[in-house]
């Protein structure tokens, strides 16, 4: 059966995702993209992004719950990336980020920051970001309506990146609110030509569905992709409404490593709409070397974090 009770909504159960095979000695595993919401609010947010998406979620969204998969699944660390959908909220979300960052050390979880284009001041969110010790910011063209080339994403990838920040970005189609797509790949070209962002992440292997193009057009630029809710299964709440879609097969995910290197790869779930359990074990079944691996699940996040 696909789903399972967990409290009162249906998710899908652990003991549903494919177990690593083999492993010898476990192999550290950072998950550098993943979701929560705030208690009073996570059931309605992932009810709506649910019913947006027909997916059916792996967590409820919270923190603790984000914490308990971690824990059956064998993450050591995941990287959460708060979406600002209004620049009122910008403060409040990243002090929420801080307070998270100080249990670090007992959950293993820790966020990023983030930031609404229309900002006004958004140099002292971004001065404020880097104070707080969050380490970079989430930006979403999708969800802010905003595309990732327009001036007011750009001045903020700029002075983001001459502070130092990581810059992860939502990148191809979103599966709860195309169409239009507002990270393109060729907006993602003209921002590395104009901005030059030093650390800059490309969720979803670079471009969600556009796969091809990805590769043909950004193999050589200094980019980051995460594989966040790229490979697997699709797991519907509805079969008869499923989206005529798909995941990256394995011999196209290991041709996008060799072609941008291991080095540009990082583990990345979509939490709570992956499991990281069955994304360890299918990169783990991949003919992939040892080396390319550590890269993958966590030695390219440990870089990019100063860990």
């Amino acid at each position: 059966m696909l789903k399972s009770k967990f409290g009162n909504k249906l998710f899908i159960s652990p003991e549903q995702t494919v177990q690593y095979h083999d492993k010898k000695e476990k192999m550290k595993i950072i998950d550098f993209h993943t979701h929560t919401f705030p208690d009073r609010i996570a059931e309605g947010a992932i009810a709506n992004l649910s019913a947006a998406s027909n997916t059916v979620p792996f967590s409820d969204g919270t923190v603790s719950g984000l914490e308990k998969c971690m824990k059956e699944d064998g993450v050591d660390l995941s990287v959460v990336l708060p979406v600002v959908t209004n620049p009122v909220k910008a403060q409040n979300i990243n002090h929420s980020a801080a307070e998270i960052n100080k249990k670090t050390d007992e959950t293993g979880i820790f966020s990023l920051g983030g930031i609404h284009p229309d900002t006004p001041d958004y140099k002292a969110v971004l001065d404020e970001v880097k104070a707080l010790g969050l380490k970079g910011i989430k930006l979403h063209p999708d969800y802010v309506k905003v595309g990732f080339n327009d001036i007011r994403m750009k001045r903020i990838m700029a002075y983001a990146s001459e502070i130092g920040l990581i810059i992860v970005t939502h990148a191809g189609l979103d599966i709860g609110l195309y169409p239009p797509v507002f990270c393109t790949v060729d907006q993602i070209l003209e921002v590395v030509r104009e901005v030059q962002p030093e650390k800059l992440v490309l969720a979803h292997m670079g471009g969600w569905q556009l796969w091809d193009e990805v590769v043909e057009k950004l193999a050589d630029k200094k980019v980051y992709l995460d594989t966040a809710f790229s490979i697997g299964d699709f797991h519907w709440v509805k079969e008869e409404e499923k989206k005529d879609f798909r995941m990256l097969t394995d011999d196209e995910f290991v041709n996008m490593v060799r072609v941008f290197g291991s080095g540009r790869i990082l583990f990345a779930t979509d939490s709570p709409w992956a499991s990281a359990g069955d994304y360890v074990a299918r990169i783990g079944k991949m003919p992939l070397t040892d080396e390319e691996k550590e890269d993958i699940f966590h030695r390219n996040a440990e870089r990019l974090l100063d860990l």
